[in-house]
């Protein structure tokens, strides 16, 4: 699995103009789900997203997790974070897991991230989503449960 974490002041997702989920201060992550990934990548990369310390503390260093802060989480789908582009001009998805596979790991890792406590926001799986944060810093953390970045 991968994920692109961006801490925000706030985010939002709709579909079809409709909004569907929303957060005040946290972090939107942008999930990908590659074939072959388990219920272990989805609670490797939940435990490691819950404590990761990219909020600043009283001197201005990224010291604090976002349990510390009550931040909340905007969760989204993304096949397109396999897309590979390294020959040709056309991303290539053979890497992303099928949609039937990769909704029930999608599902997975929310519901590791919820029992940390933290309030989870969602996108529409399989949706075409306009989502809309203002961005924090910027932050942008990438991930990988296979440890490849």
């Amino acid at each position: 699995m991968r994920v692109v974490l961006q801490r925000c002041r706030s985010a939002s997702v709709a579909v079809a103009g409709e909004v569907v989920g929303a957060i005040d201060k946290g972090y939107v992550l942008l999930v990908g789900v590659r074939q072959g990934d388990t219920e272990k990548d989805a609670q490797y990369l939940a435990e490691k997203i819950a404590h990761v310390r990219v909020f600043e503390d009283e001197d201005g260093k990224m010291n604090k997790d976002i349990l510390t802060v009550g931040g909340e989480v905007l969760s989204i789908s993304q096949f397109t974070l396999y897309g590979d582009v390294r020959k040709g001009r056309r991303p290539n998805y053979m890497e992303a897991a099928r949609p039937e596979q990769a909704s029930v790991l999608y599902e997975v890792f929310n519901d590791e991230l919820r029992k940390y406590g933290l309030r989870v926001a969602t996108g529409r799986f399989g949706a075409m989503m306009d989502v809309s944060l203002v961005n924090d810093g910027p932050v942008t953390i990438l991930l990988d449960s296979q440890k490849t970045f």
